[in-house]
């Protein structure tokens, strides 16, 4: 049964792995024997990561600096990981942004970056990870997406995140299809609002707004989830071991929601 879930001499990389979730699919997978390399813009936070990585597992991390968003780099990059690795067999591409305006007041050039970030950046990296793992004959992609590619918020804001998380709930459904007859499976997960460095500042900006506490706040937001908790980045990890692993190896094309049962009553 284990082997279900064993990664031992596959090669990995983790597009957007320095730091929040990224990096803790990048712990998970080296646990479970995977030869890892983080990949992301900024090379002091790939060199942070890395070392958090090693004292964490004990395991040596590569990492390449890389701007998903931009072709040249992405193509380098994968060459070069498959130069460095031997043929890398799992994907994760965790890598995204957003920005928030009502829709009257988005600025056209924010939007853009949003839609680039999140559905470009997947689509460029799936393309040249994708011709070695066409090669190799065996490949994992999975990609992050959100509950929000499947429902939408209540109020505005959110018309860019929303839009780019469904483009790449469909761009994967699409490359499972393309992909299939190479032996290489194409999967997401799409969590709900996770507490990270990044969200803390909007809950607490949010609290403010209602007048509360932060934590009260998320106690309210807790409330209408089936679960009746708050997500963390932890809750998600287990999701992306089972897409990247021999237990998932006859579905392709599929979201799966770590989400605490949003989806199932939004």
């Amino acid at each position: 049964m284990t082997k279900l879930f064993d990664l031992t001499g596959k090669n990995a990389v983790i597009i957007g792995g320095a730091g929040g979730l990224g990096q803790l699919v990048a712990k998970a997978f080296a646990e479970a024997g995977a030869n890892v390399a983080i990949a992301s813009r900024s090379e002091d936070k790939l060199k942070a990561a890395c070392e958090e990585l090693k004292a964490q597992t004990g395991k040596d991390f590569r990492y390449y600096v890389c701007d998903a968003t931009d072709e040249e780099n992405v193509k380098a990059c994968a060459k070069k990981a498959n130069e460095d690795m031997g043929p890398v067999t799992i994907l994760v591409n965790s890598q995204g942004m957003n920005k928030k305006h009502p829709i009257a007041e988005f600025p056209t050039e924010e939007f853009d970056a949003v839609m680039r970030a999140n559905v470009t950046s997947v689509m460029l990296t799936c393309k040249y990870f994708g011709e070695y793992m066409k090669a190799a004959g065996y490949g994992k992609i999975v990609n992050v997406t959100s509950v929000r590619g499947k429902i939408a918020t209540k109020g505005p804001g959110n018309i860019a995140y929303c839009a780019s998380k469904g483009a790449l709930d469909m761009l994967t459904k699409q490359l499972a299809s393309e992909f299939g007859p190479y032996g290489i499976t194409v999967n997401g997960f799409g969590p709900n609002i996770m507490k990270t460095p990044m969200m803390n500042k909007i809950f607490e900006m949010r609290a403010k707004e209602a007048n509360v506490t932060v934590e009260k706040y998320l106690e309210m937001q807790a409330a209408n989830l089936p679960m009746r908790r708050m997500s963390d980045p932890e809750d998600c990890v287990g999701t992306a071991l089972f897409l990247a692993a021999p237990a998932s190896d006859f579905l392709t094309g599929n979201i799966l929601y770590p989400d605490g049962g949003l989806t199932a009553i939004g």
